[in-house]
């Protein structure tokens, strides 16, 4: 079988299925992840969690998995169908050896993949095993091997329960609390509908649901509430019902963006610096707590968290990434405009529950509404990130490069130019020929004439994934994904 190293990314393993991810590649994938945790253990049996999400095609990807798993002689903890977050939970509450959860998070059908991690929920990124796995699985072929007998076994565990005590034990929230407020969900038909839905029934909110029930087919839209005509059916439910706030979540409930009571969406960044202060004002160790933010975010972001005392982090984006950044440098939280949410604390992943629940804490203490809380951190104009279609990434970056080299130039993700009132960033795509463009300035004036600027040296825009989230994009017929 000849595999796609195309679908071997930085942060995943992800294609479209049959033809790049199946059984076949499945079973390739578990033989390897063993062959990968064992150079870093030594153990040589080993236990691993498997979970999955709600694509027709998980079932069969986790018989590929598990034969290949078994097949090296270690053992499985089937952990069903979870959202992406309990499976990192599982890793790190059961001791596993490491753990892989079958899902494409936000793509559409066909698509599927795997997320991997190491003990201790430590991710695997391109550089960190999923590059050295591709490089393996092109040298040799299993099937002309003489195989091992199977030795290792499968048991069957639900985390469920163990998941939500600790959501609530992490974020001190008693049971009952917020019976005065209401909350609209869409959990787009993937994995985080049924578990937000037990959370919320117990701190006592009162809840209006859309496509809660995970359905593989995802018949709603598409599960990626970065899109804004993903979004239109949320906005409509928080303007029709009037709850004080609404939420949408992508396929694996490891993102999670908030709507105002307006129906305003609400950028990842903006959640950040609002995460930023709460978090700061209740900080009562001595040093000061690090908290970090990706390349795209606000300038709002390093103000805010200078101010309320804490050590802003500007870095790269990427999840896995980020978990590394936060793990080495001792960061207590990070978020990403995308809306994944990091905690320290020897957790190291995705925390869309200690955010919610945070939020709904400090709108419960403040009395405020949640565009209130927002209301001070928009104080920059934001572009959205623009998406280009060209062959020549490298070249148009550094033409953008020495075109504006008057500005404080970083390259640490793509390149960013800082100038007085306002800046730019360019990253080119890991995966396509495609380059992104993000803008922000302090009035839209400046950030309209720049965004033109850069897209007439660009060339012409494919599209916008609409960080800013502008309501008048929430209505348009025409799908944008």
């Amino acid at each position: 079988m000849k595999i796609n190293p195309e679908i071997f990314r930085l942060y995943d393993i992800r294609g479209i299925y049959p033809q790049d991810v199946n059984e076949e590649m499945a079973y390739r994938v578990g033989r390897y992840f063993i062959h990968f945790l064992r150079k870093k253990s030594k153990k040589k049996t080993l236990t691993v969690g498997i979970a999955r999400d709600i694509r027709y095609s998980s079932p069969e990807l986790f018989r590929g998995l598990s034969k290949g798993i078994i097949q090296e002689g270690c053992n499985i903890i089937d952990l069903g169908l979870i959202i992406t977050p309990a499976l990192y939970f599982a890793v790190s509450h059961l001791r596993l050896d490491g753990g892989i959860i079958i899902t494409a998070s936000h793509n559409p059908n066909p698509f599927n993949g795997f997320k991997l991690t190491r003990e201790k929920t430590i991710p695997l990124s391109g550089e960190t095993g999923i590059f050295w796995m591709r490089d393996q699985l092109a040298k040799k072929a299993f099937q002309k091997e003489k195989l091992p007998p199977l030795k290792g076994k499968i048991i069957k565990k639900n985390i469920e329960k163990d998941y939500i005590n600790f959501v609530f034990k992490l974020n001190k929230i008693n049971k009952k609390t917020f019976k005065k407020l209401s909350v609209a969900i869409d959990a787009g038909n993937g994995m985080g509908g049924p578990i937000f839905l037990k959370v919320l029934k117990k701190t006592g909110i009162k809840v209006y649901p859309i496509y809660c029930k995970p359905d593989g087919d995802f018949p709603n839209h598409v599960p990626d509430p970065s899109f804004g005509n993903n979004l239109k059916d949320i906005v409509s439910l928080v303007r029709k019902k009037k709850p004080n706030f609404g939420i949408i979540l992508d396929g694996d409930a490891d993102r999670i963006i908030f709507i105002d009571e307006k129906g305003n969406p609400i950028r990842g960044d903006l959640i950040t610096a609002l995460m930023a202060k709460i978090i700061l004002k209740e900080w009562k160790g001595k040093n000061k707590p690090k908290i970090l933010y990706d390349i795209r975010s606000s300038n709002v972001l390093k103000e805010v968290i200078k101010e309320d005392g804490g050590v802003p982090i500007n870095f790269k984006i990427g999840h896995a990434l980020i978990k590394e950044k936060m793990r080495k440098d001792n960061i207590f939280f990070g978020g990403e405009v995308s809306g994944h949410y990091y905690l320290g604390q020897n957790l190291f992943y995705e925390v869309p529950f200690f955010v919610f629940l945070k939020i709904v804490n400090e709108m419960e203490k403040t009395k405020k509404t949640l565009s209130e809380l927002i209301k001070p951190l928009q104080k920059y104009f934001h572009s959205g990130e623009i998406y280009f279609e060209t062959k020549a990434k490298e070249g148009k970056i550094k033409e953008l490069k020495k075109k504006y080299k008057t500005g404080k130039i970083s390259e640490q993700d793509g390149l960013r130019a800082d100038f007085k009132d306002w800046w730019f960033l360019v990253r080119p795509s890991n995966t396509e020929p495609v380059i992104k463009l993000v803008v922000e300035a302090k009035t839209r004036n400046l950030m309209e004439k720049k965004k033109k600027e850069l897209i007439k040296n660009i060339g012409a825009p494919m599209f916008s994934r609409p960080l800013s989230y502008r309501t008048a994009d929430l209505h348009k017929k025409k799908k944008t994904y």
